[in-house]
């Protein structure tokens, strides 16, 4: 068993597989936080007010691929883990285009019985890699949750004049030169 805690982004509209699935992870996790979506836009909240340490998805979901969840997540942290648990990749040029995108690994939903066996290592490479990265990947993704989070602040904030409109601009220049410095370290 893994002892330690993870946040997991579970992606997927079967509420039979989600169930498996968690019932798997809790498994080979002592310490697992689950949240669960089937669409981008959660999905995008999700990557900034959860911060998974690792996203699991299926490949078909009711508005988008998983290809389309891949892309989200890679845009916001390319470092973060992605693994497909489907029943759709049969296909061994689209098992290999996965992989090629950016995926960690694929499971395929055949192997339900077997997931946690399946699964196991490749949480334990997402727990290695965040040994070694530590306090340090801590702090990064605290920063993007903030940044992330000011910058939904400073959208919401209805500029109706050209002077706020700049001052906002303002501070989001400031803030993107700050993180550069923060975003190398990564």
């Amino acid at each position: 068993m893994i002892r330690r805690k993870l946040n997991i982004l579970l992606v997927e509209d079967n509420q039979n597989d989600i169930f498996l699935i968690k019932r798997q992870i809790h498994k080979i996790l002592s310490e697992p936080v689950i949240e669960v979506t089937d669409n981008l836009e959660d999905c995008k909240d999700l990557l900034v007010n959860f911060a998974p340490d690792v996203v699991l998805s299926d490949y078909n979901l009711p508005n988008c691929t998983g290809l389309d969840i891949l892309e989200l997540v890679k845009d916001h942290d390319d470092t973060l883990e992605f693994i497909f648990i489907t029943g759709t990749i049969n296909d061994e040029e689209l098992a290999a285009n996965t992989i090629l995108n950016g995926a960690s690994g694929y499971i395929l939903k055949k192997h339900m019985n077997n997931l946690g066996e399946k699964l196991e290592p490749l949480l334990k490479k997402v727990v290695i890699n965040m040994v070694a990265r530590g306090e340090l990947r801590e702090r990064i993704r605290n920063n993007k949750i903030t940044v992330n989070q000011i910058y939904s602040y400073l959208d919401k904030i209805n500029s109706d004049n050209a002077e706020q409109r700049e001052n906002i601009k303002q501070i989001k220049e400031a803030i993107d030169s700050f993180n550069m410095g923060d975003g190398n370290a990564e």
